[in-house]
């Protein structure tokens, strides 16, 4: 579960759109790695004189501006972070207001992320705030800040992050992953040859959907139904809506608010969305009141937690579950469908993971949490195709509480560091035949090391995912279920799909895949 979510008609909305964080421009030249275990006594004791933002060299704004608007980078700014790789790893942005220091390199990757102290923040989320600040909503995980944002993290984590409390949410992905085999099984039958699925990352992300709703807010929304229910249609659409439009109201002049149509469109989007969550958080403290009455015991799932835990105000329930399902549907959906493009590819390994999961779990029964420990390919292939599609391609750090150290650099507080992390890891010092599907590098016996922050798609420390476990979760118990029942091929009639930036890394085609019975 990543920030942010997108709607499954994404590749209909989101043309020409990119997030604020996804900027790169200027580099600098450092050393091959970051100098992080020194430089701090070296200025205390010797009072050397620290280089700055300024001394970082690099391109100029115009030759920025012509990569990403002329030559079309816009979309793909991943691959622009590869293109950049020459200069160093480390180099510097400046955008409008925006003033980036961008890191290509794990170990100053990993000194920026150990110094961010308690209260670090992703990146300004300044329009997200002017919509609750209009509307008198609370903030949630996402727009919080500093103290507050701790103490909300703090609260949600709880129910989330431990792995054992993620086994608690087992049985209700099972009954989503279920649903979705009938799905596959449906569209199957539909197609022409009687086996295809087309553009199964709309599949993915409808079943993602279902699956985070229902952990969330206790109840189904009907997204792996044939026909989604309107309100359900509604709420998926109007999350393409508003990241569509905070894209123009992001970098627009704040006086274009009154003029044109898309600020009105931005707020429109998230009244929706509030309005969606809003609704299921008050049928269940409906649910939860006349089990109150009836004398019995509330024992909660997330939702009701949260709602029973007497840490979170009701408008800061509100905030906190329409954020989190926003960010709980790419990891799984983009993942499961690179993972299974590529496995479609190489039948020796899909064959090897249909062995290693007959194995752990006999024909006729359904896969289970604890069974997975038994699955470490299977593991390893997530791993792998995480590696290669971090679903945030660039991610971005303000560390506010202190200056950062790096090498013979040092950066004041509130300076915005963009990670990443797709150029990281695919970088051959990194990774050996780094744009390669290798899931057994990530195996035991693969022998094959790599620094532990050259790959990091759930993020690290006290910002990272708040929701990983259960999206880990979902999707090992998804794979394996596919595997055991279907072999993957890849549509003859497809080309090779690549990856690009719709705010989060997606393909750029729609994947279609042939799923043959076993």
């Amino acid at each position: 579960m990543i920030l942010p979510a997108r709607s499954f008609y994404l590749a209909q909305h989101f043309k020409g759109t990119i997030s604020p964080f996804l900027q790169t421009c200027r580099v600098s030249v450092l050393p091959p790695r970051a100098l992080h275990g020194t430089a701090a006594a070296e200025v205390g004791e010797g009072g050397k004189k620290m280089k700055t933002f300024d001394d970082l060299p690099g391109p100029s704004l115009f030759t920025n501006l012509y990569w990403f608007f002329i030559r079309g980078y816009l979309l793909h700014t991943h691959e622009l972070q590869i293109k950049y790789k020459h200069y160093g790893p480390m180099f510097r942005s400046v955008v409008g207001r925006y003033k980036m220091v961008n890191i290509m390199d794990p170990e100053i990757l990993e000194a920026v992320l150990r110094q961010e102290g308690k209260y670090p923040m992703r990146n300004e989320m300044d329009i997200w705030k002017d919509h609750r600040n209009k509307r008198n909503l609370s903030y949630g995980p996402l727009t919080e800040e500093g103290h507050r944002w701790h103490s909300l993290r703090t609260t949600l984590n709880k129910k989330m992050l431990k792995p054992s409390e993620a086994k608690i949410y087992a049985g209700s992905i099972n009954e989503v992953v279920s649903d979705l085999m009938e799905r596959i099984q449906d569209l199957r039958r539909e197609s022409p040859s009687g086996n295809t699925v087309h553009d199964i990352t709309n599949v993915f992300y409808r079943f993602a959907f279902e699956g985070v709703s229902y952990i969330v807010f206790e109840t189904r929304i009907g997204c792996m139904n044939k026909q989604i229910p309107p309100e359900s249609q509604k709420f998926i659409d109007s999350i393409g809506f508003m990241l569509k439009n905070s894209v123009y109201v992001t970098y627009l002049p704040l006086w274009t608010r009154k003029v044109l149509p898309y600020w009105r469109r931005y707020m429109e989007g998230w009244d929706n969305i509030f309005d969606f969550g809003k609704k299921l958080v008050d049928k269940k403290m409906s649910e939860i009141q006349s089990r109150l009455e009836r004398g019995e015991e509330v024992q909660g799932e997330y939702l009701a937690h949260l709602l029973s835990s007497g840490k979170l105000s009701l408008p800061e329930v509100y905030g906190s579950v329409c954020e989190l399902l926003l960010a709980g549907v790419d990891t799984t959906s983009n993942t499961l469908s690179w993972c299974l493009y590529h496995l479609a590819q190489d039948p020796e390994l899909q064959q090897s993971l249909y062995d290693e999961v007959t194995r752990a779990v006999p024909m006729g029964r359904i896969p289970v949490a604890d069974e997975i420990t038994q699955m470490p390919l299977l593991r390893a292939v997530i791993k792998e195709t995480l590696r290669l599609y971090p679903v945030v391609p660039i991610n971005a750090r303000i560390i506010n509480e202190k200056e950062v150290t790096i090498g013979d650099y040092q950066f004041p507080k509130n300076t915005l560091f963009v990670l990443n992390h797709y150029a990281i890891s695919r970088d051959e010092n990194n990774f050996q035949q780094p744009e390669k599907f290798l899931p057994q590098r990530w195996l035991r016996s693969g022998k094959m090391k790599h620094h532990p922050f050259s790959s990091i798609p759930f993020g690290f420390g006290v910002r990272a995912c708040v929701g990983r476990r259960i999206a880990e979760l979902e999707m090992h118990l998804a794979l394996a279920r596919i595997i055991k029942t279907f072999e993957v091929h890849y549509d003859s009639q497809g080309v090779e799909i690549k990856p690009m930036v719709r705010i989060v890394l997606v393909p750029s085609t729609p994947i279609n895949l042939e799923f043959v019975e076993r």
